[in-house]
C-alpha cells in the first residue's frame, strides 16, 4: 500500500484510498474459519466499495443493508447476493423492497403493521432491545431507553399480530445491542439475547455485530477464535445464529494516503497541513481519536490538520514524525467509516481517488466514484 501511495503521489492523484484486497481476503476467511457454523453476514454500511463487496461475498453468507439504497447497489455489485434488510426508519417504497429479501429485520410493531397492509410475502426477524448492563461499549444501541428495536413488550404485541395469517412469517430475533465490546462481553450479550429467544419460542438468532476495533493499538485485534468456540458452546441443535459485523471485517485493510501541503508552527505547536481532512476520513472527529499514521522517519511531534475551516479537521495530535511540505502521509485502518459518513463537499474541495492492491484487481484505480457508489475500472 505505500508503494501505491508513493506511485499515486507522483501521479498527482492524492489524497486517495489505498484498499489491499488480498489482506481483506486473508482476514476475512480467517473470521469465517473461526466462527464454524455461526452465519457471517456483512454489515454494509461501514464500506459498500464494490470491490471490497466482490471480495467478502466468497467468504459471508450474506450482506446486511440499512436503506433501499444500499438494497439497490449491493443487487447491482452482486447480483442474487442474499440480503438482511434493517435500519430504524424503513419507509413504505422500502419496506416493499424489504419484503423481496432474505429477511427483513422489524424494527416496531407500526412497521410491521406497514408491511401486513402492504399484503406482501416476507420473512421477518423482530428487532429486540434488552435491558441488560452494557459495560465498556463505545456505543449503545440497546440495554434501556433508545429509538432501535422494540422491548419485549413490542416484540409481544408483533408476535399477537404475526398470528392468524401467513404472509408474514416469523423466522427470530435480531439483537444488535452494543459496539465496541471484546469477546467474553460480547459473549455474554449472547446469553442473555439466547435465553429471550428461546424463551419466545425461536430458532433463528442474529446476535449483530459491535466487535472491538481499536484506533489507538491496531495490534489489538477482536478474538475471533474464542468468540467462534464460545458461541459454539451457546448454540443448541437446530439452532441458527448469525452475526453482521462491518467495520470489524474491512477497517485494516484501507489507508488513506495524502500529502503535506505546509508545516507551520504556532505558539511553539509544530502543524502540518495536508491535502484532504476529515471531509474525506470523519472517523477520527466524530469518534474523538487521533487516526492511526503509518510509521515513517521520527522527528518532533507534530499534528496534523486537513484543509478545513474548522478546527475539528484533525486527523493526529503531536505525531512524533518528521514531515515536511511534498510528503506522502499515510493513515491506517481506513476501511470503514470513512469516505461513505464524510461531508465531501463542505468547502467544494476535490474528491479523492481511490486505488486497489492486490491479485484480486491486478492494482486496478479509479477516480471519485459517482454517487459514492461507482464500480472500478
Amino acid at each position: 500500500m505505500t508503494a501505491r501511495a508513493h506511485e499515486l503521489a507522483r501521479g498527482g492523484r492524492l489524497p486517495a484510498f489505498v484498499y489491499d484486497l488480498d489482506g481483506l481476503a486473508a482476514h476475512a476467511a480467517a473470521v469465517r474459519l473461526a466462527l464454524g457454523e455461526v452465519e457471517l453476514y456483512y454489515a454494509v454500511k461501514a464500506n459498500p466499495d464494490p470491490e471490497l463487496l466482490a471480495v467478502l461475498a466468497r467468504q459471508v453468507d450474506g450482506f446486511e443493508v440499512s436503506s433501499g439504497g444500499e438494497l439497490a447497489h449491493v443487487a447491482r455489485v452482486l447480483p442474487g447476493a442474499r440480503v438482511a434488510f434493517g435500519g430504524p426508519g424503513k419507509t413504505d417504497v422500502e419496506l416493499r423492497a424489504a419484503a423481496g429479501t432474505h429477511r427483513v429485520h422489524v424494527e416496531s410493531p407500526g412497521e410491521l403493521r406497514r408491511l401486513l397492509a402492504m399484503g406482501v410475502a416476507a420473512d421477518v426477524l423482530l428487532r429486540v432491545n434488552l435491558d441488560v448492563p452494557i459495560a465498556g461499549a463505545s456505543l449503545a444501541m440497546g440495554g434501556g431507553a433508545t429509538p432501535f428495536g422494540m422491548d419485549p413488550a413490542g416484540v409481544d404485541e408483533c408476535v399477537s399480530l404475526l398470528a392468524g395469517q401467513e404472509g408474514v412469517r416469523l423466522r427470530g430475533v435480531h439483537a444488535h445491542l452494543a459496539s465496541g465490546l471484546d469477546a467474553d462481553d460480547l459473549l455474554g450479550l449472547a446469553e442473555a439475547v439466547l435465553a429471550y429467544a428461546r424463551g419466545l419460542g425461536v430458532t433463528e438468532i442474529n446476535l449483530g455485530g459491535g466487535m472491538a476495533v481499536s484506533y489507538a493499538d491496531p495490534a489489538d485485534l477482536f478474538d475471533w477464535v474464542a468468540y467462534g468456540e464460545g458461541l459454539a458452546k451457546l448454540r443448541r441443535r437446530g439452532e441458527t445464529l448469525r452475526v453482521e459485523p462491518g467495520r470489524a471485517l474491512t477497517v485494516y485493510c484501507g489507508r488513506y494516503a495524502t500529502r503535506v501541503i505546509d508545516v507551520k508552527r504556532v505558539y511553539g505547536e509544530l502543524f502540518a497541513v495536508v491535502a484532504g481532512g476529515t471531509h474525506h476520513i470523519r472517523t477520527p472527529a466524530t469518534k474523538g481519536h487521533d487516526q492511526p499514521v503509518v510509521p515513517s522517519a521520527s522527528g518532533e511531534p507534530v499534528t496534523i490538520v486537513g484543509q478545513l475551516c474548522t478546527p475539528k479537521d484533525q486527523l493526529a495530535a503531536r505525531v512524533p514524525i518528521a514531515l515536511a511540505p511534498g510528503d506522502v502521509v499515510e493513515f491506517a485502518m481506513a476501511g470503514a467509516y470513512a469516505w461513505n459518513i464524510s461531508h465531501h463537499d463542505f468547502l467544494m474541495h476535490p474528491h479523492p481517488a481511490f486505488s486497489y492492491v492486490g491479485s484480486s484487481t491486478g492494482g486496478s484505480c479509479r477516480s471519485e466514484p459517482a454517487s459514492g457508489l461507482a464500480t472500478g475500472t
